[in-house]
């Protein structure tokens, strides 16, 4: 028997099985048994061994370790998570590649990098399962975008195909946004963009935000409504069906934000997992909202 004859006998043995799996039913069953992707787009892993950036705002006094992160997907069913380097560790993105390449490939990373990081630096944490840069811009001076070694950055991110995610008022986001569609780089706001706690979905920074949706090139996480004042719950019910018409279920991430920094006390990932299911009560745009980071983060 030639080797094409023995191709054409295999191609014919799986679709007979295929089609006897199907006449009994084991198919559906097999699909309906496979787990449904779903992302947790937004979490901190640590331990008080790790350099402490200079500067910064806040320092844990706990530790937050990858397998009690792990724990909590498992926990309440999530496939894959995607951790975010915190503030106060700075530029070192050393732990959080470690933790990406213990989990193979389960879980993605948002890195910190000084804007003139080398672009070899760039590509082996491309390597590693980073898909991404943060700025967390709360309390800083707002960086010049359009600077060149900002532009020379941007550049690099927009070569690897990455994203940039910003924390930081929604009023400044509407500034910042736009200097980063110029450059072709696709965008994240996290916390539901946050808006003036005062002003909530009146807040014109927020009304700009949801203009932004039109661009297909920003996408919003709805995570952490305690981070938007002590009515943030109620802001976040308020807030999503105006995201969900502006942007689309498929540009809405969802987030847990543990271990929930500086909210441990009235904070847990079941309870914010939980209010998922009320935020966002259809169980198949629930799902959609789950999976839809896949191509974003590369999973």
């Amino acid at each position: 028997m030639t080797s094409d004859q023995h191709g054409l006998t295999r191609r014919r043995f799986a679709a007979g099985m295929v089609a006897a799996l199907s006449a009994s039913g084991l198919a559906s069953r097999v699909r309906a048994e496979m787990p449904k992707v779903a992302i947790d787009t937004h979490a901190h892993v640590f331990h008080r061994g790790l350099k402490l950036a200079p500067g910064r705002r806040y320092a844990p006094d706990y530790d937050a370790p990858l397998a009690l992160y792990l724990q909590q997907l498992d926990q309440n069913g999530i496939t894959n998570g995607v951790l975010v380097q915190p503030s106060f560790l700075g530029t070192d993105n050393s732990y959080l590649v470690e933790c990406l390449k213990a989990t193979n490939g389960r879980l993605r990373g948002i890195a910190v990098v000084d804007p003139t990081v080398p672009a070899q630096e760039l590509r082996e944490l491309d390597r590693a399962g980073v898909a991404g840069i943060r700025l967390n811009l709360v309390g800083q001076t707002l960086p010049d975008l359009t600077s060149q070694e900002w532009t020379a950055l941007l550049g690099e991110i927009r070569a690897l195909d990455w994203q940039v995610e910003i924390q930081r008022n929604a009023s400044d986001l509407a500034t910042l946004a736009p200097k980063l569609l110029d450059q072709g780089v696709k965008v994240v706001f996290d916390h539901f963009a946050l808006p003036d706690p005062k002003l909530g979905i009146d807040d014109p920074g927020f009304q700009s935000v949801l203009k932004l949706g039109a661009t297909r090139n920003v996408w919003v996480k709805i995570s952490a409504p305690y981070r938007n004042g002590a009515a943030g719950e109620a802001f976040a019910k308020q807030a999503y069906p105006l995201l969900r018409k502006a942007y689309g279920i498929d540009r809405l991430l969802w987030g847990s934000d543990w271990p929930h920094t500086q909210f441990e006390a009235t904070q847990n990932y079941a309870k914010n997992r939980k209010f998922l299911d009320e935020l966002v009560t259809d169980a198949d745009e629930r799902a959609g909202v789950l999976a839809s980071p896949r191509a974003l983060f590369r999973f």
